[in-house]
């Protein structure tokens, strides 16, 4: 096809960002190159191999290609390792346009050239030192980032450059930056991953203490509280105390992963908030979250698909995490509409109480999909070799997702697995 400039050093076999390649096959949909490799990098191994589309910027003619990758070899080398969760990349270099990435923390991304830019504004008031750069994400998003907040580095010579290298003589405050480069969520999203009764759709709401250093507003996001504090700065107070100038909220640093922020509620009454800097990705978590709930889904699937009872018909589980249901009407009215319709989806989201544990192996939500009231059933259930258990958990039964009371009269329904299926 032509020639490219490699943007993303390859390590096996050892080909540095910056060499020319020639190209042979582009796939737009297993989105991957086809290229040579270098008389140096040769070795026992083939002479074409894949990279992702990403990797390569495609030219043309071999003598473009070297020209570009002239002008491209001052930053060849140069990657910046992210020293801040949630660094944002953005579409231009000021700290006011849109967005396109947010970097994980110790995420590493490639330099791509320098631009010049508006520097954002510290938390003193004074542009922070550093340069905006133009980068590039492993899986492809191009944009700027700040320098601030990245460990720019060569990848044949080390670190080049110290993240917060400040230009001032202000002496620097480290616990200040523990603070500002850390994710702060609400303390109960640690209790539910010690105890592992992960809510989801809470964790995805991302509930967060962000002190807004790059917006000069502090925000405090929680299910039962929004606030919102515009200052001037972040002025020690204390040891390990701040306060956020020309408002009245503070924030204590307890351990270096306990936060206590606090601030003025009512006449002369001060509320403190807990954050917690996790030690895992929220991402991450939600996705572990989410296979273990398959993974408890699979196990009825596994076990029926369908189970059939005298007394309540025949329930049919699909894998899509769907099911049908003929045959409920003792449940009606005392549980389901007259008007239910028997189809719904499954929700693996419900935990049981240790002293449950010893009887069931779990709970689950079954939603039927009509929108009706009494169209939602709550069950503890649990599997042996013949069938499948159920027993009905009333509302009030349910705290914070987990079955910590049965009904006083409980409601027990058993399926045989029906071998037909």
């Amino acid at each position: 096809m032509g020639y490219g400039v490699l943007l993303w050093s390859i390590d096996d076999p050892p080909v540095d960002s910056g060499t020319v390649l020639p190209v042979y096959i582009k796939s737009n949909i297993e989105k991957i190159w086809v290229i040579g490799l270098p008389d140096t990098a040769r070795g026992n191994k083939d002479y074409k191999l894949e990279i992702p589309l990403a990797q390569l910027e495609f030219i043309g003619s071999r003598s473009s290609a070297i020209k570009w990758a002239q002008e491209f070899s001052r930053f060849a080398l140069y990657y910046g390792e992210n020293l801040q969760d949630g660094l944002p990349i953005r579409d231009f270099p000021d700290n006011n346009s849109q967005r396109v990435y947010r970097l994980r923390l110790g995420e590493i991304i490639k330099i791509l050239d320098i631009a010049n830019g508006i520097p954002p504004i510290s938390t003193t008031g004074e542009p922070l030192p550093g340069d905006w750069y133009k980068v590039m994400t492993a899986d492809g998003a191009v944009g700027y980032c700040f320098s601030y907040r990245l460990r720019i580095f060569n990848q044949n010579e080390g670190s080049v450059q110290s993240a917060n290298t400040s230009k001032t003589d202000t002496a620097p405050d480290p616990d200040l930056e523990r603070v500002l480069s850390r994710r702060w969520s609400p303390e109960i999203y640690l209790q539910m991953i010690n105890t592992r009764r992960i809510n989801t759709q809470m964790l995805e709401r991302n509930y967060r203490f962000d002190p807004g250093q790059e917006t000069g507003i502090a925000r405090i996001i929680l299910p039962d509280l929004e606030r919102e504090f515009s200052y001037d700065r972040i002025v020690p107070d204390g040891e390990r105390v701040w306060r956020f100038e020309g408002t009245n909220l503070q924030m204590v640093l307890r351990t270096n992963t306990t936060l206590a922020v606090q601030f003025a509620e009512g006449t002369g009454s001060r509320r403190t908030i807990l954050f917690v800097s996790l030690s895992r990705d929220l991402n991450d978590i939600i996705l572990q979250e989410n296979e273990r709930r398959n993974g408890q889904f699979a196990s009825i699937y596994d076990q029926g698909p369908a189970f059939t009872s005298n007394n309540y018909g025949t329930i049919t589980f699909l894998r899509t995490g769907d099911f049908v249901w003929k045959g409920f009407e003792l449940l009606v009215p005392q549980h389901l509409s007259d008007e239910t319709k028997g189809n719904g989806r499954i929700n693996m989201d419900l935990f049981i109480s240790p002293s449950y544990e010893d009887r069931y192996n779990g709970a689950f939500t079954m939603r039927f999909t009509d929108v009706r009231q009494k169209n939602t059933v709550y069950f503890m259930y649990s599997l042996d070799n013949q069938g499948l258990r159920l027993e009905i958990v009333p509302d009030y039964g349910i705290e914070e997702s987990t079955v910590m009371r049965r009904s006083s009269t409980p409601v027990v329904l058993y399926f045989f697995r029906d071998n037909q299926f």
